[in-house]
């Protein structure tokens, strides 16, 4: 008798060591084929990244001059009286070279500073020489602390930062020019006033 019990133990616990797999497997599958169908019907973003900061006051940090710039720090922030767009970025980030022109044709519309993340000094002051400089400041995070307290999950990420310091829009994507006009100047303008 106890080898009968003995043995339907260890097949119930084979049965169930060999269906572990596919019960993970069908789980990931159901949660692939949902963010697919989200995709597909427009409710899904991938940029869409819940910014800690947004609304908040820009966190407290200082950062060293970045070549050819200023570096600067949150009280410089949270003496503005006017918004600013921070642009987080890196020499070896493709969508931020892709991003550069966008920048520049914005930076007579916007003040940019800039904060070069985890980047050599030396090829980030050559990327801002090559692409042109967008920006009215640009500090170094090399060590990239100052962008885990800002929430920046990569680059490029940019955040408005209105008058006073406050977080007020935030995007984990290469800006484009519909993003630009629908979006970032209409609510820089509206935080001018």
């Amino acid at each position: 008798m106890n080898d009968t019990v003995s043995s339907s133990t260890s097949l119930t616990r084979r049965r169930v060591l060999m269906a572990a797999p596919l019960v993970i497997a069908g789980a990931a599958g159901v949660g692939f084929w949902r963010m697919l169908s989200g995709m597909t019907q427009g409710s899904f973003d991938p940029h869409d990244i819940h910014a800690p900061a947004l609304d908040r006051p820009v966190p407290d940090f200082t950062l060293p001059d970045q070549a050819p710039g200023q570096g600067f720090g949150a009280a410089d922030l949270r003496a503005l009286t006017r918004p600013v767009l921070v642009n987080f970025f890196a020499s070896w980030c493709i969508p931020c070279v892709a991003e550069m022109p966008v920048l520049n044709a914005l930076k007579d519309r916007l003040p940019i500073w800039g904060i070069a993340y985890k980047d050599k000094p030396g090829n980030a002051a050559g990327f801002v020489r090559r692409a042109g400089n967008p920006y009215a400041r640009i500090a170094s995070d090399l060590p990239g602390l100052t962008a885990i307290d800002w929430g920046v999950s990569g680059v490029p990420e940019s955040f408005l930062v209105g008058p006073g310091g406050i977080i007020r829009w935030h995007t984990a994507a290469p800006l484009g020019d519909e993003t630009i006009r629908d979006t970032l100047l209409p609510l820089a303008a509206s935080l001018a006033r």
